[in-house]
């Protein structure tokens, strides 16, 4: 492994090479002990390799965390399937886009198809996040406040008929139509919007190549505003958490539930200029090939970004167990479904199953495409 020499970006194929990293690439045909072997030798992979290898074990520190909580239901209870499949998610992601990095140098067909299945699983952890949202955040959003009127009784009285009947009726509104938005669509807009994801990252590695790391950056904005729905009408709206009560920690959960969140989309927007700007070897090409270029960095503000969303939907999960009126339940209100296994991994795999199909379609038009120049390449 370590005789292999690496090679500069003018020895390799033009589709191998990363804007503005001269050096560093192990391109071509390396075998797959080659490739896992390639993860301890300094390469211009190996960062990008380590930067989501690691985080899966801080990740599930901090995920397994919940199950020791007081009063917390057994892990196979279901109202920690959600959490399951969000969990499920940020794995393949981490997992996916390490395992890219590591194994992209065996052929231009496998570099494709390694990439195809990191789009795929960017995707699938957008679905994951949803699924939290829906069962953890959005149900607190929807309750009318008839819900907490016996654990609210002290601050009701306090307030004239008039004001009683306009705060109730003002919070069933909003409340009817974001529950006529979540009831139906929610779900569904988000595994739709996720395959429309990864059929244009996918596209971008035949097409519209010059800006391929916008249009990957940019298209998931729209799966970040579709998912975090219930965060902007949490944040934007009066909820039982904001309800004044004496015994209650309501405002710090929320106050607390915001700064995650903000801290997330902070992360969000740091890495996101890390992919677009190639910051910093746009300022000096060469002297960042192996390590501190800006795919390293995006790795790991995007994990910052998934390390406090965590931290937000917990804080939200723990809001839950604290009331005992809000604990998900079938029979409780037709408002508050609990969580099935068909309506979260069911979800899951359906979401799997046809992201499967579309990396196994552009899989096959990788491989007309670069076989004759991968044959081009073993004869060299």
């Amino acid at each position: 492994m370590w005789s292999l020499p690496l090679l500069r970006h003018t020895d390799v194929p033009p589709r191998v090479t990363e804007n503005f990293i001269l050096s560093g690439y192990r391109f071509p045909n390396y075998s797959l002990r080659q490739c896992l072997a390639s993860a301890f030798r300094p390469t211009n992979e190996t960062g990008n390799f380590w930067t989501h290898f690691l985080p899966i074990f801080v990740f599930a520190f901090h995920f397994l965390e919940v199950f020791a909580w007081e009063g917390a239901p057994e892990p196979s209870n279901p109202f920690f399937y959600p959490f399951w499949n969000y969990f499920l998610g940020v794995f393949y992601l981490l997992l996916a886009s390490s395992l890219a990095h590591l194994l992209n140098s065996m052929s231009l067909i496998v570099r494709e198809i390694c990439f195809f299945v990191d789009y795929g699983t960017i995707s699938a952890y957008t679905v994951g996040s949803s699924l939290a949202y829906y069962y953890y955040i959005f149900p607190q959003a929807g309750i009318p406040e008839i819900e907490f009127g016996v654990q609210n009784a002290s601050h009701k009285k306090g307030l004239n008929a008039d004001e009683k009947t306009w705060t109730s009726a003002s919070h069933s509104l909003r409340a009817s139509t974001f529950c006529s938005f979540f009831d139906g669509l929610y779900i569904p807009t988000s595994c739709l919007v996720a395959i429309i994801c990864v059929i244009t990252c996918c596209n971008t590695r035949q097409r519209w190549r010059k800006y391929r790391y916008a249009v990957r950056t940019l298209v998931f904005l729209l799966p970040f505003f579709i998912s975090s729905t219930p965060v902007f009408y949490r944040l934007l709206s009066p909820t039982p958490h904001t309800v004044p009560s004496p015994s209650s920690t309501s405002m710090y959960l929320l106050s607390t539930m915001a700064a995650f969140f903000y801290r997330h989309c902070f992360w969000l927007v740091v890495s996101a200029i890390f992919n677009i700007s190639k910051i910093p070897e746009r300022f000096s090409p060469g002297n960042f090939d192996i390590w501190g270029h800006s795919h390293q960095w995006f790795h790991c503000c995007t994990f910052l970004s998934i390390l406090d969303e965590l931290h937000m939907i917990k804080v939200e999960m723990r809001a839950l167990l604290l009331n005992p009126a809000l604990v998900l339940s079938p029979k409780m209100s037709p408002r508050l479904p609990g969580p099935t296994f068909y309506s979260t991994y069911g979800v899951m795999v359906l979401l799997q199953g046809c992201i499967a199909g579309i990396i196994a379609w552009f899989g096959w038009c990788a491989h007309h495409i670069y076989t004759p120049e991968q044959k081009k390449l073993k004869g060299h």
